[in-house]
């Protein structure tokens, strides 16, 4: 059975060609289909030709986006003795040790980002069933367990993002607000670009750009020159 389009979705598709677009003239396209009623993200999903099941081309890691998320981001730390007071000093919103993780377990979920130190992991790990599905079991590759709090709350308030491959070698990130300028949405979606080469997977054999899509949360995809936006320099972006 085939999903029905809205009448909205359908006038919006057709102002998108069957076409790879420019990087800023998709970013702009994008801006004009975002027509929903409430402040809406924008998106890209980008594949790549790699095959998650081996562990030599896997992707998951973190960019800090040069102009944020356009997001607030409630940030919770699991620590223990000074590390809690230091997390409390650096903007942490949800703080807490071993009753912090019971809270957790009893439901306590009001947190978009939860860091913990090392020393704590153990105890964190047994909350892997609730926070894996939700995205926020922390990691050392998402760089959500460390002991730099300090560091980690102000990279992530500021508009760090973890992303990572799905098991099909698609990464879906959110790269800012649809309210920003399409230059702006361009310097987050190009330092996007250039930290998902840097990190390329060992493993990854052939050509490892596919395709990258751009939309607004309602909005259609929008095609983008992988090669257009490779070759595009940050300042050129600006």
């Amino acid at each position: 059975m085939t999903k029905k389009r809205s009448r909205r979705l359908q006038a919006l598709l057709e102002k998108v060609e069957e076409r790879d677009y420019e990087p800023l003239e998709a970013l702009n396209l994008l801006k004009e289909t975002a027509t929903a009623k409430f402040p809406e993200a924008a998106e890209a999903h980008i594949r790549l030709g790699i095959d998650p099941k081996y562990t030599d081309q896997q992707l998951r890691t973190t960019v800090v986006l040069p102009k944020g998320t356009g997001q607030t981001i409630r940030v919770a730390v699991i620590a223990r003795g000074e590390k809690v007071t230091e997390a409390s000093n650096a903007g942490a919103d949800v703080v807490g040790s071993e009753e912090l993780i019971n809270e957790i377990q009893q439901g306590r979920m009001d947190f978009d980002k939860l860091i913990a130190t090392p020393d704590v992991m153990p105890q964190v790990a047994k909350l892997g069933k609730l926070l894996g599905p939700r995205g926020l079991m922390p990691s050392p590759k998402g760089g959500t367990v460390t002991t730099d709090l300090v560091s980690a709350i102000n990279e992530f308030k500021a508009g760090k993002l973890e992303y990572r491959a799905d098991r099909t070698g698609i990464v879906h990130v959110m790269f800012g607000k649809v309210s920003f300028t399409p230059e702006d949405l361009l310097v987050n979606l190009k330092t996007l670009q250039e930290s998902i080469d840097r990190n390329r997977p060992s493993g990854a054999k052939g050509r490892y750009w596919r395709t990258v899509y751009v939309a607004s949360t309602m909005g259609p995809s929008i095609s983008v020159d992988v090669n257009a936006l490779r070759d595009l320099k940050l300042d050129e972006a600006t």
